[in-house]
């Protein structure tokens, strides 16, 4: 998480003395879950999720360019189905997106732009869960992770935004372990990224 906001701090730095116009507001939004699971035989099925916090946005002097960042809680889930049970596995995590974007005005009042960066992911909930009790089958979340942003998006009247993304992990987000009974040793079996389709509204002040 340090290192996140110290890039951002670097970015604003950059940019701020180029009399970069800054926004601040509020943004919030759902997200549909896909897990991509490796070497696991189990079926999965996506659950909506939400998401909020503060975000950022700035203008840069050259035309249509811009920044934006933001410091959202992310709620995602998924049912897992492994043959004999069925869990919902959940990811409480902060997510810290930072995305490049380049809009252009479609009128006076509205301007639709393209956007992508990189996100970094943080777990703040419970890191492990029983899958199946039977056999000691544990989901276990990543302390942190690096997923990318791509979407597109509408402003209007300076203050709303609609977008529209694609969020897709570039890291393992959690791993499937198997626990002897009566032990606490525990063996790695498979691996799993989180991604989501995403829709969000933000208000800027």
């Amino acid at each position: 998480m340090k290192k996140t906001i110290a890039i951002i701090l670097m970015v604003a730095a950059f940019v701020l003395p180029a009399k970069a116009q800054l926004s601040w507001g509020i943004q919030a939004g759902v997200n549909m879950a896909n897990i991509s699971i490796k070497d696991v035989s189990a079926s999965m099925k996506s659950r909506t999720g939400f998401f909020v916090g503060p975000t950022a946005t700035l203008s840069l002097p050259i035309a249509g360019l811009g920044l934006d960042a933001s410091i959202l809680y992310d709620h995602r889930e998924g049912r897992i189905d492994d043959g004999s049970e069925s869990k919902t596995v959940i990811a409480r995590t902060v997510q810290v997106p930072i995305n490049v974007r380049y809009g252009w005005g479609i009128g006076s009042m509205a301007k639709v732009f393209l956007f992508a960066g990189p996100q970094f992911g943080y777990n703040v909930g419970g890191k492990e869960s029983t899958l199946n009790s039977s056999r000691e089958s544990l989901w276990t979340l990543k302390t942190s992770h690096v997923s990318a942003n791509v979407g597109i998006g509408l402003s209007a009247l300076n203050h709303l935004q609609l977008k529209f993304n694609y969020n897709f992990a570039l890291s393992t987000t959690g791993e499937f372990k198997l626990r002897d009974i009566g032990s606490s040793e525990e063996h790695t079996v498979g691996s799993a990224r989180i991604n989501a389709w995403q829709v969000s509204l933000a208000y800027l002040f």
